[in-house]
C-alpha cells in the first residue's frame, strides 16, 4: 500500500510517499481502506515535535509514529476474531489519536471502540472532517464550557476547522453566539448561524464593551488577562488554540485566576465513540454541516499540511485516496 512516511522531525517536505506493507488486525482490529482523511493543528505539531515537550511521547530524537494523521473515514476491508460490531463493508469513521495514528496511508488497523458507523448521508469526505475538530468543539462548549440555552457565547477562530463545528454546535444549544474572524470569512460564519459576527481586522472584540458566559478560544492573540475583562462574572473562558504563551497561561495562570469565581482554562480533548456517535446524530439530522476549504491527494500531504500551517483554511482540509 501507498503511506506517507515520516521518518524525522522537520517541515512538511520531510515526508514521503512510500510502498509499505499493508497491516494485518489484531483480534480487537478492523482494517480499514481509508477512503479521505484530514489535516489538523495537531499533525504539524506532531511532524515538526513543537513544543519540544511533546518529544517526551512521540520520541525525543526520532519519530515514534512513522504515519501520521488522525482523522479517518473509510471501509472495513477485514475484521479480528473478536469484532463484534462491525463487518466487511461497513462505512466507518473515527480518531485514531489514541491508538497510534496512521490516517495517512491507504489501509490502516484500527481497534473496533475507536470507530462509528458513518453517517449515510455525507460523504467520506466530509465525515474525516469531523471526529478530531468537531468532538474538540462538543467537549469545549458542553463539558469544559458548561453551555447553557440563552447564554451569550463568543468563538475566537470561528473560520477554522474547530470553530466552524463550535459556531453550528453552540447554536444547536441554544446560544446566542459571537463570531471573530477576518474579513474575508465573515459570509462564512454568517451562514453557519452565527447572530453576530465579529471581524477582527476591524474591530478587538475585547475592547468593545461586551461580556459573555462562555468564550471558546480556538485561535487568537490576545492575552488570557483581555478574554477575563470580556466575561462576565461567573463566566467560563475555555482555551483550545492559539500560541505556546497563551497554552502556557491557560495552564498556569488560570487555576489562579479562576479563584475570582471566573473559569480560566485549556481543554484536554478526550475522544471517544458515545461523542462521535453524537456528532453523527447532529451530522444525519443536518444540524452541523462539515465545512471544507479544500482537498488534496495523498501524494500532496505536505501542501496540505503546510496550507493549514498558513493558518487560514476555512473549515477542514482533507486528504483523499484518489489520484
Amino acid at each position: 500500500m501507498k503511506a506517507m512516511i515520516c521518518t524525522k522531525y522537520g517541515p512538511p517536505d520531510v515526508l514521503q510517499l512510500e510502498e509499505v506493507d499493508k497491516p494485518t488486525p489484531k483480534e480487537n482490529e478492523v482494517l480499514v481502506k481509508v477512503r479521505a482523511a484530514s489535516v489538523n493543528a495537531g499533525d504539524w505539531h506532531l511532524l515538526r515535535a513543537k513544543p519540544f515537550i511533546i518529544r517526551l511521547g512521540i520520541g525525543l530524537i526520532k519519530p515514534k509514529y512513522k504515519i501520521l494523521g488522525m482523522d479517518i473515514a473509510g471501509t472495513v476491508e477485514s475484521v479480528g476474531s473478536q469484532v463484534k460490531g462491525l463487518k466487511l463493508g461497513d462505512e466507518v469513521f473515527g480518531d485514531l489519536s489514541r491508538c497510534g495514528f496512521g490516517a495517512f496511508a491507504e489501509y490502516v488497523c484500527v481497534p473496533e471502540s475507536k470507530l462509528a458507523i458513518k453517517p449515510a448521508s455525507i460523504s467520506f469526505e466530509e465525515a474525516a472532517a469531523v471526529p478530531t475538530a468537531g468532538v474538540t468543539a462538543l467537549q469545549g462548549l458542553r463539558d469544559k464550557g458548561k453551555i447553557k440555552a440563552g447564554q451569550k457565547v463568543l468563538i475566537n477562530g470561528a473560520s477554522g476547522g474547530v470553530g466552524t463545528f463550535a459556531v453550528q454546535i453552540a447554536k444547536r444549544f441554544g446560544a446566542e453566539v459571537t463570531a471573530v474572524c477576518s474579513t474575508r470569512n465573515v459570509e462564512l460564519v454568517s451562514s453557519l448561524g452565527a447572530d453576530h459576527v465579529i471581524d477582527y481586522t476591524c474591530d478587538d472584540f475585547t475592547k468593545m464593551g461586551q461580556c459573555y458566559d462562555l468564550i471558546l478560544a480556538v485561535n487568537g492573540y490576545h492575552p488570557i488577562s483581555a478574554y477575563k475583562r470580556v466575561l462576565n462574572p461567573h463566566g467560563v473562558y475555555v482555551m483550545i488554540g492559539g500560541t505556546e504563551v497563551q497554552m502556557f497561561q491557560a495552564m498556569l495562570a488560570g487555576p489562579f485566576i479562576s479563584m475570582s469565581g471566573k473559569q480560566m482554562g485549556n481543554l484536554l480533548v478526550k475522544p471517544n465513540k458515545k461523542d462521535l456517535m453524537e456528532m453523527s446524530y447532529y451530522l444525519e439530522a443536518g444540524e452541523v454541516v462539515p465545512v471544507i476549504d479544500r482537498s488534496y491527494p495523498l501524494s500532496r500531504l505536505p501542501e496540505a499540511i503546510a496550507y493549514l500551517e498558513e493558518g487560514h483554511a476555512q473549515g477542514k482540509v482533507i486528504i483523499t485516496m484518489d489520484e
